[in-house]
């Protein structure tokens, strides 16, 4: 059978029979090329398969034996250790530290007894070797390797039989089979369509490295992702120490969770309380500043968001959002508007999440309503005082999950107050005096004398 030519979007994935100047899918422009079919399918439609073993849902399997890294926070994102046969794909911004980590993995499991490689397509194995003497590694009993060819690869960890192998990265891995080159959607596709196998084949843990497009999402097509058992982001700014290893996708254990991390001369050290990092330097109060009591995957963490309200000499006043969703910021401020008379017209508003932590559930509502108030009001917020609750567009609060474990957080951080909506579970929620509020208007007229 002939091959035939098909086309790719590199942003989404979507496939097209033709080229074309922008992706339908996405939106994207120039974002679609030309890929060869990896096989052409059976040579005879009537080809016969063997037939597969089938069980039911009663079937008790047991639970897979995990490793260890003894790096607590990497641990906890990886739903309690290593898993044999495991896939995982960690992404994160040039520079960020995704190597770094994986080092400094690889070394810890290596110490517990695990035979680790570390294959490095970026960099050769003296560079490695570097890194390595700098964050105090050199002793660690770490198989190295500089190598592109995925065929040498894969015959160098048949014959070697690590436990875990570190590619970094993917996206400079290249399988003479395919015609492309490193780094395309095919190469990508193929290369760890390959290394997957493998590692179910020969029960090898494998993570790759990935990069990650101007929008933050891992290049390559979106298949990899799905090829994969966990998928992880590491997030950051490089103005900020902090570093957040977030798992968006994880088949054995929960999506969401975050460790902490703070980047140090010596490497990333750990950070056991992150809450109590992020709300460091608090002595004083200060007006647009209100402490927010967030859950990320399973833990109770707590954040500063700040805000700035200040007259505009735009026609357009500036909304900026760090950290936050922009769009999250345009309904709060128009149920702010319209629910309780207080306009933000003519005002730039900036908003801000302090430690660069991602906030993305819609508990921050009310945090977020306090700052811009305490903020345009220029009244500080009681700087024992967390604050967490959604906000409708009728401008009534609606409660959110673990009230008791955000609030025993608080408590134990030496917050003596906390504002939440009406109808809020309460029970074990420690020593710690609760405000309910039914709706915006009132914790306007509660907290700032007006509504």
């Amino acid at each position: 059978m002939k091959q035939t030519a098909a086309f790719v979007c590199t942003t989404c994935g979507a496939p097209y029979r033709k080229w074309a100047g922008k992706c339908e899918a996405c939106g994207g422009w120039n974002t679609i090329v030309e890929e060869t079919p990896l096989s052409t399918g059976p040579k005879s439609m009537g080809a016969k398969g063997r037939t597969i073993v089938l069980t039911d849902l009663a079937t008790e399997e047991d639970p897979p034996q995990r490793a260890s890294s003894g790096i607590g926070e990497l641990d906890r994102v990886l739903g309690g250790g290593l898993v044999p046969a495991s896939a995982i794909l960690v992404g994160g911004d040039p520079g960020i530290g995704k190597s770094t980590l994986l080092l400094q993995a690889a070394a810890s499991f290596a110490h517990t007894g695990l035979k680790c490689m570390y294959i490095s397509g970026e960099e050769a194995a003296a560079q490695v070797r570097m890194r390595a003497a700098r964050l105090g590694l050199q002793d660690a009993p770490v198989i190295l390797g500089a190598e592109t060819n995925l065929r040498d690869i894969l015959t160098t960890l048949d014959a070697e039989r690590p436990a875990l192998a570190i590619i970094d990265s993917i996206q400079t891995m290249w399988l003479d089979q395919v015609e492309a080159a490193p780094g395309s959607v095919s190469q990508v596709r193929a290369t760890a369509h390959e290394l997957v196998s493998f590692a179910k084949r020969r029960g090898v843990a494998v993570i790759l490295v990935g990069h990650v497009t101007k929008d933050g999402q891992i290049a390559g097509p979106r298949v990899v992702e799905h090829m994969v058992d966990t998928v992880l982001y590491f997030e950051g700014e490089r103005g900020h120490q902090f570093r957040i290893l977030r798992a968006v996708k994880n088949r054995f254990g929960p999506s969401d969770e975050i460790g902490v991390f703070e980047m140090t001369g010596a490497g990333l050290a750990e950070v056991a309380n992150p809450s109590a990092l992020f709300l460091s330097n608090r002595d004083q109060p200060a007006p647009g500043s209100a402490v927010f009591a967030g859950i990320e995957g399973t833990r109770p963490v707590l954040t500063e968001i700040q805000a700035l309200v200040a007259p505009s000499t735009l026609g357009t006043p500036r909304r900026t959002v760090v950290g936050l969703d922009s769009g999250r910021l345009s309904t709060i401020l128009a149920v702010l508007e319209a629910r309780c008379g207080i306009p933000f017209t003519g005002l730039d508003v900036f908003l801000n999440v302090a430690g660069g932590l991602r906030v993305s559930e819609p508990a921050a509502d009310l945090a977020v309503a306090g700052a811009l108030l305490s903020a345009r009001e220029d009244v500080a917020i009681p700087p024992d005082m967390v604050l967490f609750g959604e906000i409708s567009l009728s401008g009534a609060l609606r409660p959110v999950g673990q009230t008791e474990n955000r609030l025993k957080e608080a408590s134990k951080l030496g917050f003596s107050h906390a504002t939440v909506p009406s109808h809020s579970k309460l029970e074990g929620a420690g020593g710690i005096a609760v405000r309910q509020m039914p709706d915006l208007t009132a914790f306007v007229g509660e907290m700032f004398g007006a509504g």
